[in-house]
């Protein structure tokens, strides 16, 4: 009998029917049954006359499958077993409440970063991202499904997710749409091409390849959060009509979504897309959540105006900056708005190219993860140094070269050690943000939680008054976030004056014994 993990992935795998449009023309429905859960999925063809379906199972123990439909005659059965997951195998991310956590219960703190388009570079370029994150702490990566076409980023992709068509589709508006883009970005340059794709057939040399790079993903531990649509065009894809982008919405969830390492973005920066309206977005978003039977994390994000995040298809907020200078400090206003988890997916970027968001220090960057981090958020990532290749981590991935990436694997290890696993927004001076967990342990001290992270930002004093209770010990220690050390100041209770070394991006960490 065969076996699979649970929160593996178990998948079925027949020949059909080849007539017509095999994406398009047939049914294929697959019901998997144990003894805690029965689940039925959406087929789909991946090319060559192959049919099949996959399953994410949620429980342990002997699972019948059934798949049938009109793409073949003859109906497939079996069994199989679902196994104790492996040690790394923690099951989906799910939304609790304001926090994130895996399926197991194991707190999941995020640490993001972009690649946008890693997966539409050559084969060499995609190793070297994998080999990258491989080394770095980063444990979601945000990137498209459809190619993108902007500035440093205006090759072809590897390959396109739909077939060519005749050449007849072409809508004009994209050459006029082509030639505005140009006039903002003029290094973009017309390489003659028209594009013509029958949005009813998939290319599955496309899929297939996400196939790989989603599950190289999850076997490093990594979310993929994968963005279904995005504004930055040239193709088409922003033209399909309603029917196509249902039919894309419901191939996509059909394919992924027993992968228990994905995420769905809906959209990014969602407001940029002006083919789509409010209505367009309600009716992918609800498709999406219903069409994905095991409900992965699902939300879309903004380029200005923030999507209406109370929306129940809506599992968490990805945001953008809420303008250049003030970002992560707001975490803890959308967490009380929405109650939902806050995931700050951009932020700026570190970088030194000629466009705001593309030239933060990595300073600055650091500084933002602690702020989103201290207010109970998730910050994420982006690099954009420029380079002669036009070789940049935030679209092509590749190398990273900034140095924020070891302060971020830093606080991530801070990060593990916090009781409970995680931080709450607490009560401190004003000149710093306190993340806390425990209880407040002490009348009219705002600094006495059981266990509680003073960061101090941009502020370099020389001295820190810390009041404690005179009834139990406190350990305190000194966080230097960008030397990435700690050093331990001792036990301590009642009123310290404790010798600061008067530079930027220092925290207080303390622990009551």
């Amino acid at each position: 009998m065969d076996q699979v993990e649970k929160w593996g992935m178990f998948e079925i795998c027949c020949k059909g029917k080849t007539e017509g449009n095999p994406y398009r023309d047939y049914t294929i429905t697959a019901v998997f049954e144990g003894e805690k859960e029965r689940v039925r999925v959406n087929g789909f063809y991946d090319g060559n006359g192959i049919y099949r379906a996959r399953f994410m199972p949620s429980y342990e123990g002997v699972y019948s499958y059934r798949m049938e439909g009109d793409y073949s005659d003859i109906v497939t059965e079996g069994y199989f077993k679902v196994v104790t997951p492996s040690a790394e195998n923690h099951g989906p991310v799910i939304a609790d409440g304001t926090r994130l956590r895996y399926q197991n219960g194991k707190p999941c703190h995020i640490f993001g970063t972009t690649c946008y388009a890693w997966v539409h570079q050559s084969e060499q370029i995609q190793e070297q991202t994998l080999s990258t994150l491989q080394e770095n702490a980063f444990n979601k990566l945000r990137f498209c499904f459809f190619p993108k076409y902007y500035e440093f980023n205006t090759k072809e992709p590897v390959t396109y997710p739909f077939e060519k068509g005749n050449g007849e589709g072409l809508d004009t508006k994209l050459v006029e749409r082509e030639k505005e883009v140009r006039t903002v970005f003029p290094g973009m340059k017309d390489d003659g091409q028209e594009y013509g794709f029958d949005y009813t057939r998939f290319n599955v040399e496309h899929f297939q390849r996400f196939d790989k790079r989603i599950s190289q993903l999850l076997n490093m531990g990594i979310e993929a959060d994968l963005i279904l649509m995005h504004p930055y065009d040239r193709w088409g894809n922003n033209e399909m009509d309603r029917e196509s982008c249902l039919q894309y919405l419901k191939y996509v969830t059909a394919r992924y979504s027993a992968y228990r390492n994905v995420w769905w973005s809906l959209a990014n920066e969602y407001d940029l897309i002006k083919t789509k309206d409010l209505e367009d977005w309600e009716i992918y978003g609800i498709t999406v959540s219903e069409n994905d039977p095991y409900h992965h994390l699902l939300s879309i994000h903004n380029a200005v105006q923030n999507y209406d995040f109370s929306k129940q298809w809506i599992t968490h907020c990805s945001l953008q900056r809420t303008d250049f200078y003030k970002t992560t400090e707001d975490t803890d206003i959308f967490i009380e708005k929405y109650n939902k988890p806050v995931v700050w997916d951009e932020v700026c970027y570190e970088g030194n190219i000629g466009i705001g968001w593309g030239n933060i220090t990595g300073q600055e960057l650091v500084r933002r993860f602690w702020e989103a981090s201290m207010r109970g958020g998730y910050c994420g990532h982006g690099e954009t140094f420029l380079a002669p290749d036009d070789i940049l981590w935030w679209s092509h991935g590749g190398k990273l070269k900034g140095e924020s990436p070891s302060r971020i694997k830093f606080l991530s290890e801070i990060m593990k050690d916090v009781p409970g696993g995680y931080l709450s927004k607490g009560n401190g001076m004003f000149d710093e943000v306190v993340g806390c967990a425990g209880e407040h342990t002490g009348k009219g001290h705002a600094t006495c939680y059981d266990y509680s992270i003073h960061y101090l930002g941009i502020c370099q004093p020389a001295y820190r008054m810390v009041f404690l209770p005179e009834d139990a010990d406190y350990e305190v220690e000194l966080i230097d976030t960008w030397g990435m050390t700690v050093t331990p100041l001792g036990k301590m209770r009642g009123v310290n004056r404790i010798k600061m070394p008067e530079k930027q991006y220092m925290a207080l960490k303390i622990k009551k014994v």
